[in-house]
């Protein structure tokens, strides 16, 4: 692999946040691994998934249609633009259609890397994909963009002078205004090749009351990670100068999802595009 220029460009402390293991403590991967079907979570979480249900009936539809988007977004990238390698960050608890599985099924030759600052969620995924040709799990933070690409394990996976793929699905919203999330996208984007592409799917509060999304962040506000849903404009403005693929930055159920008439009407809780870098 080429050696990585970018590596130490993050002034931020070059050690991540620590994620704490409590199973009182609601957790954001667990609660959404618990609308997706999931069997990783426990009672905290899964109280809070429902009081987050009772106030936002298709929060669970939101968070499956998010699902799949990533994979539709993938499969499109290592299909139809030839994209080999990626890298996942904030990629939660292992299940059913992971990155690697839909990149893999097209291109087995597909290297992809999933990042994630929660040590219970990096061993769980080490257990299960430690047999995956081309798959790495790396503990670290997307809050210090510096660590996560400076990283021997990732350079030992991805060559950052090709084009790759990294995706940032349901993760921002965690990462509040005093954290600098525009900056962390910028670090990423500057890492990235020409030719590479930006995955980001981001809650947003354009189609849901005050009430509800106050009520959905103080569900959050109790949980490992707050939640801080923006507008269309603000995530539009984490792609930078990037072009946008058709059909831009829109409602996840209706990013190439092939459905002229969708069956049922689904409310915008999340948006979604794919930009590449010029």
């Amino acid at each position: 692999m080429a050696p990585n220029r970018w590596a130490g460009t993050d002034r931020r402390s070059d050690r991540a946040p620590k994620a704490s293991f409590d199973v009182t403590v609601p957790n954001v991967a667990r609660i959404y691994d618990y609308f997706l079907g999931g069997k990783d979570n426990f009672a905290a979480d899964r109280e809070s998934a429902e009081e987050l249900r009772s106030l936002l009936p298709d929060a669970e539809i939101a968070c499956r249609e998010n699902r799949a988007f990533l994979r539709r977004a993938v499969r499109y990238l290592a299909s139809d633009l030839g994209i080999g390698q990626f890298i996942d960050i904030g990629s939660g608890l292992p299940t059913a259609d992971n990155t690697h599985e839909i990149a893999q099924e097209i291109r087995p030759d597909a290297r992809v890397a999933y990042v994630d600052y929660d040590p219970v969620v990096v061993a769980h995924g080490r257990a299960l994909l430690e047999s995956s040709p081309n798959v790495a799990v790396i503990e670290a933070d997307l809050r210090r963009p510096g660590v996560i690409v400076g990283s021997r394990s990732l350079a030992d996976l991805v060559d950052f002078s090709a084009p790759v793929a990294i995706l940032l699905t349901a993760v921002l919203h965690f990462i509040p205004d005093d954290e600098d999330p525009y900056g962390i996208v910028d670090i990423l984007r500057c890492v990235m090749a020409p030719g590479s592409y930006l995955v980001i799917s981001h809650a947003t509060q354009d189609d849901v009351s005050r009430e509800e999304t106050l009520g959905g962040m103080s569900i959050y506000d109790k949980a490992s990670a707050p939640v801080v849903p923006r507008s269309h404009g603000d995530v539009l403005k984490f792609f930078g100068r990037m072009d946008l693929i058709h059909p831009g930055l829109v409602n996840i159920s209706e990013w190439r999802s092939g459905q002229r008439h969708p069956r049922r009407p689904v409310r915008g809780l999340i948006y979604g595009g794919v930009a590449r870098k010029p």
